[in-house]
């Protein structure tokens, strides 16, 4: 069994994709190639948004993002501890300090009600992380950030194709973000990623810096890196995209039907918010003895993944910088119980009911 199946997808696209990539060998513009054009259309339409950005890599938007809002050293970023490291690592790489904030004990994103208590002076912007698939509460976030005068960062990685109050991820803030890792619901054959914004002005900032901060060749008005994602992988991803909207309903449907599955189970399943729809990039469930269970259900064939076991505070690349243990109790009770369980939009039914029954079985050891 496949914790994530991309061979399967690539069956269905092949003709497609095979395609794509022969126009791009054909035309040789291998860097920001007319793909790029036509991703960032297509990707803004669907977001909704005025401006999409593709860029090298999912950590690249973040970065890019925190540029063009020029956070710089001293500057603080109040985020979550309960979330891959890029989040804060782009944080402290441009030599300011990310805020730990802990999470909502029921969608494990930043709760917004420790915001307020840890806006300080030196707060530049707020970087919620739309985890497993679910956006954070982005109205909460933005009404706290609005009073203060701040901008947000919505870390949409693994939501892209999620909808908050009927608008799409990604969409929902000053600046939104994604990845397009190939294992995401949106994924390239490589590093991707996007940043969707809004503003002209923060939408032209970020195209320079993502182009060693050039507004026109050999002539940098800013510094930047290179961010620019190839041709050759938007070319994929403008194959996956013709099939992206059913791949978003049949995760949702997955989803819910592993909740049936799961139903009485003595584990705690994925609380979607009613306003909030998924696309559960993760299915993860929260039990005890969470490494025994894990070993059991690797013997019965069934692969997991933990997202993630360690929260950022709690990091040594951190050390120093975060609260110390038991500070953010709901973020280190998740990390201490957290198991992601295949998911993906080829799951098929009897494979869903081999690891409902495995998990029952694993549990009641």
């Amino acid at each position: 069994m496949n914790f994530v199946d991309l061979k399967t997808q690539y069956e269905r696209i092949e003709a497609d994709v095979q395609a794509r990539i022969q126009a791009v060998l054909s035309h040789g513009r291998y860097v920001m190639g007319p793909e790029i054009t036509e991703l960032e259309k297509r990707l803004a339409a669907m977001v909704g948004v005025r401006h999409a950005i593709a860029v090298a890599s999912g950590t690249d938007a973040l970065l890019i993002a925190l540029m063009a809002l020029e956070v710089g050293p001293g500057d603080e970023v109040i985020t979550t501890p309960f979330t891959f490291i890029a989040t804060a690592e782009v944080i402290a790489l441009l030599g300011a300090r990310p805020v730990f904030v802990d999470i909502d004990p029921r969608t494990y994103n930043l709760d917004p009600a420790g915001i307020a208590a840890a806006l300080g002076p030196r707060t530049r912007a707020i970087l919620p992380v739309s985890l497993y698939g679910q956006c954070a509460d982005l109205d909460a976030i933005n009404a706290i950030a609005a009073d203060a005068g701040l901008p947000v960062i919505e870390d949409a990685a693994q939501s892209l194709g999620a909808t908050y109050k009927g608008r799409q991820s990604g969409g929902l803030s000053t600046i939104g973000c994604t990845s397009f890792f190939p294992s995401k619901p949106l994924g390239a054959y490589g590093d991707g990623g996007a940043c969707f914004t809004d503003d002209d002005h923060l939408a032209l900032a970020m195209r320079q810096i993502r182009d060693h901060g050039q507004d026109r060749r050999y002539h940098h008005i800013r510094l930047g890196l290179n961010g620019r994602l190839d041709s050759i992988q938007a070319a994929v991803l403008l194959a996956k995209l013709t099939i992206f909207p059913d791949e978003v309903a049949v995760r949702g449907r997955l989803g819910a039907r592993y909740s049936e599955l799961l139903a009485g189970a003595p584990c705690v399943t994925p609380f979607i918010a009613p306003h909030n729809t998924s696309v559960h990039a993760q299915y993860t469930v929260h039990l005890a003895e969470r490494d025994r269970v894990a070993a059991r259900l690797g013997e019965l064939g069934i692969p997991t993944a933990i997202h993630y076991p360690i929260p950022l505070n709690l990091q040594p690349a951190f050390a120093g910088i975060g609260p110390s243990a038991g500070a953010l109790p709901v973020s280190e009770n998740a990390a201490a119980g957290v198991l992601s369980l295949p998911m993906h939009p080829y799951l098929r039914d009897a494979e869903q009911i081999q690891v409902a029954e495995a998990l029952r079985e694993a549990l009641a050891v």
